[in-house]
């Protein structure tokens, strides 16, 4: 199917801007070109200036025209490039000449799917190309590429290559079982296993900090009416996006400020002080600030730190969320600022401790360091973790001493589930729903 589609779209922003390109891939993408430049022949990745035509000969746009003879091409395929002018009325204007002349409108993320299918990119670095595209930072862009250029893939290819190994071993102890030789015993197996246990533990760790810095962190600031919160809001966020003032139960709704600190992208949001009434929209605000706080990735319990400190609320408590109690209005209570444990003396009045804050924050999330980063995703993680536990059991198998045949499906899985992550193995569902959050064109 994918050979019998010529596919095209928009490549750039439809925003005015100096150049936009339409990118055409498959077999019919010279034909098309040719039609609409009178070009009779293209010498791959030379530029050539053409008015782009209609069938009758009217002038659309002019610009350049790029070949990219397959495979040597971004999708492993026939690709051509034309530049021309930015702007949404007349990339549309190509586009739609071009469609006319037989290509079919490209799905989200079908360039990219195609690069996958045709061996140019594995699923990890085409989800790394969305990654890179979105990113919002430095270090998001940064571990972006990492993962583009093959940092992830490689430590996955490099384990894979090891686990069949001890998969090729783990056959032959099957096929000569009835040569009396046991190939268990001798302690390679475990060791091997226990080995590749560790690897992945620690590739499941740096994934850990990969997905931080590629989803983000939603961090819910809660606790009683007047504790500080809003203060502490606009003290993360460095702007006042939040009313202050000493009246108890000033907020009411829910509150949202986008920031990021180390490269960490954060949600930050602020809810409705926690306590009874009888007020209906408090109490409406109340419910908000409690549903926040069940999908929260972190936390942070304001107490006014005038008054004794009697834990936090019990939902929350319940929830078994990640929690920093903040002891706000050091000011006021004239303690030192100080950071033990859950525990942070701060005063978001005038600013001081909100860095003790923001490294809590990182610290409770996981998030160690930058060096070496790579964009990752929950179901690399959730990929990671079957590994181990299939590790786990043929581990236990073998110092149960039962049939080497479990240990070896087990192994098999783990297998699987390890080339899920690359896209050795892969289903159409979840190819689908990678490449469908991709924009279009890309």
């Amino acid at each position: 199917m994918l050979k019998d589609q010529t596919i095209a779209a928009i490549a750039t922003s439809t925003a005015i801007g100096g150049i936009g390109i339409v990118r055409i891939s498959g077999h019919d993408a010279v034909k098309i070109a040719q039609a609409m430049t009178k070009i009779t022949e293209f010498k791959p990745r030379y530029a050539y200036f053409s008015p782009f035509l209609k069938e009758d000969g009217e002038v659309i746009d002019e610009g350049v025209v790029i070949f990219y003879r397959g495979p040597n091409s971004f999708t492993g395929e026939d690709v051509i490039e034309l530049q021309g002018h930015g702007g949404l009325i007349v990339l549309n204007r190509v586009l739609n000449r071009v469609l006319e002349l037989g290509a079919t409108m490209a799905r989200r993320g079908e360039f990219s799917e195609r690069a996958f299918l045709n061996g140019k990119l594995d699923l990890v670095q085409a989800e790394a190309i969305h990654d890179l595209i979105v990113s919002q930072s430095e270090a998001q862009a940064r571990a972006a590429m990492n993962s583009l250029t093959g940092n992830f893939s490689h430590r996955v290819d490099a384990l894979l290559e090891t686990l069949i190994k001890m998969r090729v071993y783990i056959e032959a102890a099957i096929d000569f079982s009835e040569e009396d030789i046991d190939f268990i015993s001798d302690g390679n197996v475990v060791s091997g296993l226990e080995n590749l246990h560790q690897q992945v533990s620690q590739l499941l760790q740096s994934a850990g900090n990969g997905k931080v810095l590629t989803d983000g962190l939603k961090v819910v600031i809660a606790g009683k009416p007047n504790a500080g919160k809003s203060s502490l809001l606009n003290a993360l966020s460095g702007e006042e996006s939040a009313i202050v003032t000493e009246i108890e139960g000033t907020t009411r709704d829910v509150l949202r400020e986008r920031i990021i600190i180390d490269g960490v992208p954060l949600s930050i949001i602020d809810t409705a002080g926690l306590r009874e009434t009888t007020d209906r929209i408090e109490a409406e605000g109340i419910k908000r600030a409690k549903k926040e706080m069940e999908s929260a990735d972190l936390v942070l319990w304001m107490h006014d730190d005038n008054e004794s400190f009697v834990g936090i609320d019990a939902d929350i408590e319940a929830l078994k969320i990640p929690t920093i109690i903040i002891h706000n209005k050091a000011d006021l209570s004239g303690n030192d600022i100080s950071r033990t444990e859950s525990h942070i003396t701060i005063s978001a009045k005038d600013l001081r401790g909100i860095e003790l804050v923001k490294a809590a924050i990182l610290e409770y999330a996981g998030f160690e360091s930058q060096e070496g980063l790579f964009s990752a995703r929950e179901r690399h993680l959730q990929a990671l973790k079957r590994v181990l536990q299939h590790f786990d059991v043929a581990l236990g198998l073998i110092g149960e001493a039962v049939a080497i045949e479990l240990v070896a499906e087990e192994l098999r899985l783990a297998q699987i589930a390890l080339g899920e992550i690359t896209g050795e193995f892969s289903s159409d569902a979840l190819l689908g729903e990678i490449f469908s959050n991709f924009c279009i064109g890309k």
